[in-house]
């Protein structure tokens, strides 16, 4: 489960006005450091029309919350959720609580991995606003205990970036060190800057069972990671060099040996800025711009070798894919999967777009609805699963539709009765799990977790 955030301008926002309002009731995209996690389960069953959601279970309302440590997984039976201070697991079904995971002393969560690898995710902790983040820690969430932890090199305050400083995938743990001669001062803003050094620490992978050392891979001399994912077969970074340019860069997962670098363009600001997501490694998906609503951006795609793809732009005759929702954008089984939305005369229409990350070609487009607007995605099991807002012509409630991953021929569409995340916080995502509808929230003073059954 990837960490999701929202920004909710207007409950309730009806979308037949000729002028259209902002990101209401959206997701933004997870930037260096995100707000407060919250992970909000609905359940489904999707063998017969009909029916509505009601609720099984709701997870305590968390107070506090920080922009960093924030994540969500479902492993097996059990989701999991990550804040700054604790890691906590619930009972899929039940909600009954299974342990909690609290970083020792005064450490607070800084960086969590996007995914898991098997029953492992990564994390990095420590003093965030004295040392930094100085432990990265492999934790079990199947028991919540550590199984290994290594020191690890932060960097300053101003320059350390938290989004993907960790990743798990093929049998390693990778993590990205920093270094305070970094740090950003006013010699460095210049066209020509270059970090201070070389980087040649940069990358360290470790095994992932055992947490014994595999190797420290180096970086292009001028470059510094910003990003790291890792798969079975490649481990990919996103580099600034010389603060003015992008990079990705792909490493053998077996010895971090160098396989090839692509350029991803030039930058504006030469600080981390978040314009570039790192959305996979195998395949190599990378996602420019577009993060803010109507923004232009576009999807790159790589090849083994490293040489182009395919690119996917945000617009295009599908209509506009809504890439500042990181909840409506899903890489699985070499396909990107995305919620659109297309304006047809004084309404706008939400749809859901599946694309070929060999090519970059559309496979399907299945219109879902024309009302409030998308919310969220989830697609496991052969099923896209799709969360629709119906609008207040609707009386605010949510729409669960289901569609074929293949074709995307829709296999179900039920009005859900409820107003998912009102009074609750912003939906961060949607998940299923077995006949359960499984949704993500965080903010401050919502509960983190709900969650639904089909009546």
């Amino acid at each position: 489960m990837a960490t999701r955030t929202t920004d909710d301008t207007e409950p309730g926002r009806e979308r037949w006005l000729p002028g259209r309002r902002g990101a209401g009731r959206r997701l933004r995209p997870l930037l260096a450091a995100v707000t407060a996690l919250l992970i909000v389960g609905l359940a489904t069953s999707c063998s017969a029309p009909g029916g509505s959601l009601r609720v099984v279970w709701e997870a305590p309302v968390d107070n506090g919350a920080r922009d960093y440590g924030n994540g969500a997984w479902l492993v097996g039976d059990t989701l999991v959720r990550s804040r700054y201070d604790a890691v906590t697991a619930f009972g899929a079904r039940t909600g009954e609580g299974r342990w909690e995971y609290a970083p020792p002393g005064q450490e607070h969560i800084c960086a969590v991995s996007r995914r898991t690898a098997g029953s492992v995710v990564l994390i990095a902790r420590g003093s965030v606003m004295d040392e930094g983040c100085t432990t990265v820690a492999a934790l079990d969430l199947t028991t919540g205990r550590e199984r290994w932890h290594t020191p690890r090199t932060p960097g300053g305050n101003l320059t350390e970036t938290f989004t993907d400083m960790v990743a798990v995938g093929g049998g390693i743990a990778v993590l990205r060190d920093a270094d305070d001669m970094w740090t950003i001062d006013d010699d460095l803003w210049t066209p020509d800057a270059r970090p201070a050094v070389a980087g040649t620490k940069a990358l360290r992978a470790f095994d992932l069972r055992t947490g014994a050392p595999r190797w420290t891979a180096a970086v292009p001399e001028g470059c510094v990671p910003e990003q790291v994912a890792a798969g079975e077969r490649r481990v990919v970074a996103v580099l600034a060099c010389g603060r003015t340019e992008l990079r990705l860069a792909a490493f053998d997962p077996a010895d971090g040996g160098q396989r090839w670098t692509a350029p991803l363009g030039g930058r504006t600001p030469p600080a981390p800025d978040g314009q570039v997501t790192l959305l996979s490694a195998e395949p190599a998906v990378v996602q420019i711009g577009g993060t803010t609503e109507g923004g232009q951006g576009a999807f790159l795609l790589f090849g083994e070798d490293g040489k182009a793809a395919g690119r996917i732009e945000t617009t295009g005759g599908y209509g506009t894919i809504q890439a500042h929702t990181p909840a409506l954008v899903a890489v699985v089984d070499g396909r990107l999967y995305a919620g659109a939305e297309i304006r047809e005369r004084k309404a706008y229409r939400d749809r859901v777009v599946a694309f070929d990350l060999a090519s970059g070609s559309q496979v399907w487009l299945e219109d879902v609805a024309v009302a409030g607007g998308l919310r969220a995605l989830d697609v496991a099991g052969g099923r896209v699963t799709v969360l629709a807002d119906r609008g207040r012509r609707q009386g605010g409630h949510d729409e669960l539709v289901v569609l074929d991953a293949a074709t995307g021929d829709e296999k179900e569409s039920i009005d859900t009765g409820i107003d998912v995340d009102q009074g609750k916080g912003e939906l961060a995502g949607v998940r299923v799990y077995q006949d359960l509808v499984v949704a993500v929230r965080w903010d401050w003073g919502v509960r983190p977790f709900s969650a639904y059954v089909r009546e």
